[in-house]
């Protein structure tokens, strides 16, 4: 391993700045539940340990989660474990068989179990080294779940939070619960965004549901008006015209410190970029091929014609700022090739992507520009673990055609909340959506009012400390105080 275990800073944010969106008897319920957390760990500290601490929805969720932990006053850490090449193509292995599909067909033998056996047991040892007897922590996903014997033996309270899965059980699924349970049997418990991605084998007992959230106030979220969102999207390169003396390319970063978007996008593109007043079609994802980006492309090429003057942005991560995801430069690749085979004049109207990841904050704002512009904003995933992107969309109160895949369900209903394809695969129903959406604009503001409010209602940060509370009485085997509020 070429570098140690990092702990990433983390900044300390405010529950109280829910308050408009909670009402006052939502305020005081979160206000009770934070005290009743102080009172239940007391000392002890709450370690969140994954593999990235940027790229991706996980890390993302944690920079905000983590940091309302600390603003609320718990004790929150956040560590990112280490690994080489190899265990990382092995882990991407498990994370597309947890989604019931091959993969890159590559084994999961004796010698394979050895490696992962051999970099969890480096990590656990350093994670050891500072975990105290008691310490809560919670291990994310599958690249962690090899510390949980070690962590238990040294006296922790663990917890492994499983952000992906499938409710269709086939051979790849169980050959991934076969490869991970020998370890996640040491664990006290384990989180499931869906009930349905719970294998037989777990324990009722010590198994919660607790879906992902987002924080509506982080720099992908706040609130931003046209006029930033279309000097960002210019300065990037994304919108015809020129930035005037720089204006509205400043934000405010988590910390209070002021930020600027001085970056550039590394676009793909041979026509013209599209002016303001063109719809555009966006779909922002990780290069992965359960997000079916060069899906995406088929679709609106097959229906350009019914699409009107829209145009199509595919927009990721640069795929070399993404340190656990081995797979992301090939599926770019297979997306630029694609591009490549379209007939000149839609080629024009189809851009591919790739944002820089040097800074995340600035990222963010890239991303918040972008889906805030979007007419319509896709998430065709042929599987989905829940789907992050789509509550950011629904939040936005963008209009959304999506895959009735994994969480996306949980989230969406179809021709209320957003459009849903029942066949992810099935690219004349997606283009025929998005045909549907740019003629009705009336039902493309409609969808997104709805979504919007369903997201404030179900999918913020509140609910989810909340639903932690709860487990931690759970584990300890108490119950939460009855306290007078008001």
């Amino acid at each position: 391993m070429s570098r140690g275990m990092d702990r990433v800073s983390i900044t300390p944010l405010s529950f109280e700045r829910f308050a408009p969106i909670l009402g006052v008897r939502g305020a005081l319920r979160l206000r009770s539940y934070i005290e009743d957390a102080l009172e239940l760990l007391d000392d002890r500290i709450v370690w969140h340990v994954n593999s990235t601490s940027k790229g991706g929805g996980v890390a993302e969720m944690l920079q905000t989660l983590l940091g309302y932990e600390l603003g609320a006053g718990l004790d929150a850490r956040w560590l990112v474990i280490d690994g080489d090449p190899g265990f990382f193509k092995l882990t991407k292995r498990i994370h597309h068989r947890l989604h019931g599909k091959n993969g890159d067909g590559g084994p999961l033998s004796k010698r394979e179990r050895r490696h992962y056996a051999a970099i969890s047991q480096r990590n656990a040892e350093r994670v050891t080294s500072v975990v105290r007897p008691g310490d809560v922590v919670i291990l994310h996903d599958p690249q962690t779940a090899g510390l949980a014997p070690a962590l238990r033996e040294a006296g922790a309270l663990v917890v492994w939070r499983c952000h992906i899965g499938s409710d269709k059980v086939n051979g790849a699924l169980k050959g991934a619960w076969e490869f991970l349970r020998p370890h996640l049997e040491h664990t006290h418990a384990c989180v499931f965004s869906r009930r349905g991605y719970v294998p037989t084998w777990l324990g009722i007992p010590a198994v919660f549901i607790i879906p992902p959230a987002i924080d509506a106030f982080s720099v992908k979220n706040e609130p931003m008006d046209r006029a930033t969102a279309r000097s960002i999207l210019r300065h990037i390169g994304l919108l015809d015209g020129a930035t005037k003396n720089g204006n509205h390319l400043d934000f405010t970063r988590l910390d209070g410190s002021s930020g600027r978007v001085d970056r550039k996008a590394e676009i793909l593109q041979t026509g013209p970029v599209p002016s303001w007043d063109v719809p555009v079609v966006v779909q922002v994802s990780r290069w992965d091929p359960l997000k079916d980006m060069r899906g995406v492309m088929r679709g609106f090429a097959d229906r350009i014609e019914h699409l009107g003057d829209a145009h199509l942005v595919l927009a990721g991560p640069d795929v070399r700022g993404v340190t656990d995801d081995p797979e992301g430069a090939r599926v770019y690749e297979s997306c630029v090739a694609r591009w490549r085979r379209l007939p000149a004049a839609v080629r024009d109207r189809v851009h591919l992507v790739c944002l820089p990841m040097e800074d995340v904050e600035e990222n963010a704002i890239m991303v918040n520009a972008i889906q805030r512009h979007a007419a319509i904003v896709a998430q065709k995933s042929l599987h989905e673990g829940f789907g992050l992107t789509v509550t950011e969309a629904m939040w936005k109160g963008r209009a959304i055609v999506a895959s009735a895949v994994g969480g996306i369900r949980d989230q969406i209903m179809d021709r209320r909340h957003g459009l849903l394809l029942r066949d992810p695969r099935d690219t004349g129903a997606f283009g025929d959506a998005l045909s549907l959406l740019l003629r009705n604009r009336a039902l493309a503001r409609r969808l997104g009012r709805n979504a919007r409010r369903r997201a404030a209602s179900k999918f913020l940060g509140p609910r989810q400390l909340m639903q932690f509370v709860d487990l931690l009485y759970n584990l300890e085997q108490k119950r939460r105080p009855k306290r007078v509020s008001g």
